[in-house]
């Protein structure tokens, strides 16, 4: 198997830390742009999309910062984390992800979060 690489990705949000967050770490919230539909019970997460299933664990979060998950199949130490960072000058709010993926893989990954994240936006109403 080969070893995941590690990629970031950052995208301005126009709305409040508070808000972002309940569409970040909830399952009502993730299932309005993330996945068709998102069940929880206590820290695993179940994502749903048409006819496939992901389960992952919550590993961390903190309230109106970030949310780190851990999808079951797992095999090695990767996550995704979704982190909100809020600059002390200009206010402006950004969403930072954190994701691994075959290095073979990478370009597509970081496509599938830009459209994930411009399926956020419109939820948000944030340009």
């Amino acid at each position: 198997m080969n070893d995941k690489v590690k990629f970031e990705l950052e995208f301005v949000i126009q709305a409040s830390p508070q808000l972002l967050f309940q569409y970040l770490a909830t399952p009502s919230g993730l299932s309005e742009w993330f996945a068709d539909n998102v069940n929880s019970r206590g820290e695993m997460f179940n994502f749903i999309w048409d006819n496939s299933e992901e389960e992952a664990k919550l590993l961390k979060r903190k309230s109106d910062e970030f949310v780190r998950f851990a999808w079951s199949d797992n095999e090695d130490d990767s996550f995704f984390e979704m982190r909100i960072i809020v600059d002390e000058i200009t206010k402006d709010v950004s969403l930072f992800i954190t994701d691994f993926a075959e290095e073979d893989e990478v370009e597509e990954a970081k496509l599938l979060w830009k459209n994930q994240v411009s399926d956020l936006k419109q939820v948000l109403g944030s340009t």
